[in-house]
């Protein structure tokens, strides 16, 4: 089974600096058919005007993810971490037991990104924040893990969950596949590019949640880059 969500069909947040779309449940958007998909909790589609910033605030047991699209983001939390996560990138921090992190776009340009939660599979875990510089082409063509708690990938960050997070880049007319295994579910974002999921026309940004089948194949209609989360 295949649920489409168009863009304009997201929850929707705007003030000076940021605007924001909901896939899921979150802050002032409230839709109880729209909770999350397994352990994926929160799905935030993010565009920070320059000089915008989320000031300290605390998070605990939660998995978060955020790849960026464009631009880049500024990480500082009380464990003493503090650095840059640039367009193509991604950060993780586990919150565990507690942190207290701000994040904030200290470029000239607006940064747009995917801000994603998973629930942890064990609570009260030491916090951590990680980020990783992938190189420029690993995701051509191909899904490549960015974040798991499944497997051991070369360059791809911890998580405490049975997920995957994975990104690709695909050239128009090419296409990717994805297996799912028995009682797994995907929910894919294309991040740039229309694409076609198993058929399925899909444009910029909007959500698919993928269930019940045994292979997704994701076409790109033009150049697309397509961010998936594989979770039980």
């Amino acid at each position: 089974m295949i649920t489409l969500t168009p863009l304009e069909s997201l929850g929707h947040f705007k003030n000076a600096w940021l605007e924001a779309r909901y896939h899921f449940s979150f802050s002032g958007y409230m839709d109880p058919n729209r909770m999350g998909v397994g352990a994926l909790r929160v799905w935030n589609d993010d565009t920070i005007q320059a000089g915008g910033n989320f000031p300290p605030h605390p998070h605990r047991d939660m998995e978060i993810i955020t790849f960026l699209r464009r631009g880049a983001i500024t990480h500082e939390d009380n464990l003493g971490n503090r650095g840059v996560t640039k367009a193509g990138n991604v950060q993780v921090m586990s919150a565990g037991t507690g942190i207290i992190h701000s994040e904030a776009n200290l470029e000239d340009e607006v940064t747009t990104l995917f801000q994603i939660w998973i629930e942890p599979a064990e609570i009260s875990m030491p916090p951590r924040w990680e980020t990783w510089d992938f190189p420029d082409d690993v995701n051509a063509g191909r899904f490549h893990t960015l974040a798991s708690g499944r497997d051991k990938h070369d360059g791809a960050l911890q998580i405490f969950q049975n997920a995957a997070v994975m990104g690709a880049t695909i050239a128009p007319g090419e296409d990717v596949v994805h297996g799912l295994a028995e009682n797994r579910q995907a929910y894919l974002v294309p991040a740039r590019g229309n694409i076609l999921v198993n058929g399925i026309a899909v444009s910029e940004r909007a959500g698919v949640h993928v269930f019940g089948e045994e292979q997704i194949t994701i076409q790109a209609s033009s150049e697309a880059e397509v961010i998936l989360v594989d979770v039980a």
